[in-house]
């Protein structure tokens, strides 16, 4: 903490971002050491989901989480009032105004399951009226290209960024390849350790894999640490059940695949999976 403090002042570091889960207490007591804006890993994607939700379903999902995410931390909010003490006399105005403050997000998350519930029996009421149909999902890391494949093959307009977590909502087309019909779903990209509050606000996001015939995975072959995202994203379909269906991985984003090959004489530089060529990666 030292270091880092030492770093934070010397370069005027206005936030600090940690690649973890910081518990509240954690979280309370590095801010009062290096005294400036910390985030933690699951506070930073919340954000990037908020900026990205547009459908009001989105929005209630990334609220729910965003509010079981605030309501033990809460208690960080209120340092310029007093704590309560111990002593007749000594209650200071400080904790009730949390307690208000924690009915107050309380209530909303109550609201909130409520609205979520309402939404989820209309997607199940919709997802029913489909059930002749085969099923198609596609799943992967974020951004390796799931919405833009659903495009090609669905000849639709759904919307395509190079960025993280560009997809939030469910898209559902209907494809037909020779002769052959099927509903094709856009889901939410996976992530490493993703938040346990967005699993429970998007459960029914991803119910669309949880009830597809065939999950295709895309893999953006072009990441250095492609492996590991397939690691992750079958991690999470164990979490979530969906583990034991049928799937083809799909390479994606072969345009940008540079292979590193090694020149034959070049003995000293030792061969490891970064030069892999194409087709020794099929024979994996």
């Amino acid at each position: 903490m030292d270091e880092i403090n030492h770093y934070v002042k010397e370069h005027q570091i206005a936030t600090v971002i940690f690649d973890d889960e910081l518990s509240p207490s954690q979280q309370k007591n590095i801010t009062k050491i290096l005294d400036c804006k910390v985030l933690d890993r699951t506070n930073l994607i919340l954000d990037i989901f908020a900026q990205r939700a547009e459908t009001s379903y989105a929005r209630t999902q990334v609220e729910l989480a965003q509010c079981q995410y605030l309501l033990p931390r809460l208690s960080g909010m209120w340092t310029h009032l007093e704590r309560q003490k111990g002593g007749i006399g000594m209650r200071g105005p400080g904790e009730t105004e949390i307690e208000t403050d924690r009915r107050i997000v309380r209530d909303r998350i109550a609201l909130l399951k409520d609205k979520i519930k309402v939404i989820d029996k209309q997607m199940s009421v919709q997802r029913s009226n489909r059930d002749t149909m085969v099923r198609v999902a596609l799943v992967g890391y974020t951004n390796v290209g799931k919405s833009t494949l659903m495009n090609v093959i669905s000849k639709s307009e759904v919307f395509v960024e190079n960025k993280l977590f560009a997809t939030l909502d469910t898209t559902v087309r209907k494809v037909v390849i020779k002769n052959l019909p099927f509903l094709l779903s856009d889901t939410v990209g996976f992530i490493r350790k993703l938040p346990t509050q967005l699993v429970d606000s998007f459960k029914s996001t991803l119910d669309e894999v949880r009830e597809a015939d065939l999950l295709l995975h895309v893999v953006d072959i072009s990441h250095p640490d492609f492996e590991d995202h397939i690691a992750s994203v079958n991690q999470t379909l164990v979490d979530i059940k969906s583990n034991e269906k049928p799937t083809i991985m799909v390479f994606n984003k072969i345009d940008a695949y540079h292979n590193l090959t090694i020149d034959e004489d070049d003995l000293i530089t030792e061969k490891t999976k970064r030069h892999f060529i194409l087709e020794e990666w099929k024979q994996t």
